[in-house]
């Protein structure tokens, strides 16, 4: 009888030597490798992508150090769970803990973990597609070693498919095509490329065809989704590099980090609303239409939905990627927000205060104040509108871009007496 188990169970590593795409870990000058070649099992956390073999390698550790291993997952695992598994451990008899999605243990949860840790009764090994940073408690992060796991190359897929073909399909070939797409619906990611092979071969062996291509692979899954996390490190991290992008003028890039977020899922009016923000923040007076164009954009695809009114959206991107650009109105807000924190509730001068009543005219309020469209050049030279104290400070310095340049002088003008 064929093993009924999926592929990508079948095709699990059972020894370091197995594991694939992983060098800087487990290849000859591996750190992983060191570490349990030197005899010191220090607990550790994997950190990176689904389906690039976090679990066999904590799986593997174990069995390297010769170690009783228990498997957990923090989504559906509790403290009861936690301390059965390690209850009669000891640093003379210690066990390995894996803990999958860690970072889905808060804090009191985490903080059960430490005593076994420190005293060495247990060699935790966890694994997170979230940054341990910002996921795991210092305390507990201090206490283990990080290991970052990376998304399969497409060399490093394509030699996963070749043994996966060798072992479990070895009277079938797959076609250049067929490779070519698995590799880019598999995205760098191992369980991925396996299930897509195992289904695409299902498909061919209905025909019945011993060769398997693109044609089976979309008449057993339709369309996959490229990997995106709406939530976590991917999503932030292709986010700040179209945000980057936008502000490094580089309207290719900005264009294919919109089309990588739209093609994983990503919520459109999300992008716009950031749109909207770099408006103001990256390109702020060097091109004040850049805001109504962010705006708009978002307005259009509120009215067109998706997929049509992406393209709005698409060309608020490339608007803002390609005009000059200008940080110091927001340079100018913070700056200014932080002297009001410093400096408090200085009073309003009084030739700037509203005088609607008599008395507060009589008071002084508003008496020295000298209207500017009835002054030469519609501009009272010399008149100051900071409070006492602050008269001379600059908050606001106009980069020597777009229509920003054009303000600078008009600024430096007045500023130096002219008109």
């Amino acid at each position: 009888m064929s093993d009924p188990r999926p592929l990508p169970e079948r095709m699990r590593p059972q020894a370091l030597d197995d594991v694939i795409g992983q060098d800087h870990l487990v290849g000859p000058e591996g750190s992983l490798r060191h570490a349990l070649a030197a005899g010191h099992l220090r607990s550790m956390v994997f950190w990176g992508p689904p389906g690039t073999g976090k679990t066999t390698l904590a799986r593997l550790v174990a069995q390297q150090a010769g170690l009783p291993f228990f498997g957990l997952s923090a989504v559906t695992a509790g403290l009861k769970d936690l301390r059965a598994a390690f209850a009669g451990a000891t640093a003379e008899a210690p066990v390995v803990i894996f803990l999958d999605e860690i970072h889905r243990f808060n804090k009191a949860q985490q903080d059960a973990l430490l005593p076994v840790v420190e005293a060495g009764a247990v060699v935790l090994v966890g694994a997170t597609t979230e940054n341990p940073s910002f996921e795991i408690n210092r305390a507990l992060l201090s206490r283990v070693q990080v290991y970052v796991v990376r998304s399969l190359e497409p060399a490093s897929l394509e030699q996963l498919l070749a043994r996966a073909l060798q072992q479990a399909y070895p009277a079938m070939q797959l076609s250049d095509e067929g490779r070519d797409s698995l590799v880019s619906l598999a995205d760098g990611d191992a369980r991925r490329a396996l299930h897509l092979l195992e289904a695409a071969a299902a498909s061919a062996q209905a025909e019945p065809a011993t060769t398997i291509t693109p044609t089976h692979l979309e008449a057993s899954l339709g369309t996959a989704l490229r990997a995106f996390d709406r939530g976590g490190d991917v999503f932030y991290e292709q986010i700040s590099a179209l945000h980057k992008s936008v502000r490094g003028s580089d309207p290719d890039a900005a264009i294919y980090w919109f089309a990588r977020m739209i093609d994983g899922g990503c919520d459109p009016m999300y992008v716009g609303r950031r749109l909207v923000r770099m408006a103001s923040e990256d390109l702020g007076n060097a091109d004040p239409r850049a805001l109504t164009v962010a705006v708009d954009a978002c307005a259009a695809f509120e009215r067109l939905g998706s997929p049509e009114g992406e393209l709005a959206l698409a060309q608020a991107v490339l608007y803002l990627a390609s005009a000059p650009k200008s940080n110091a109105a927001y340079v100018a807000y913070k700056a200014a927000l932080k002297e009001v924190r410093r400096s408090g509730s200085r009073p309003v001068p009084m030739h700037l205060r509203n005088a609607p009543t008599g008395m507060m005219k009589s008071m002084g309020y508003g008496s020295e104040y000298r209207y500017d469209p009835d002054e030469p050049g519609g501009h009272a030279q010399g008149q100051t509108y900071l409070p006492d104290g602050l008269q001379s400070t600059r908050f606001y310095t106009p980069r020597a871009s777009g229509l920003e340049l054009r303000i600078r002088e008009r600024l430096d003008r007045l500023r130096s007496g002219g008109q």
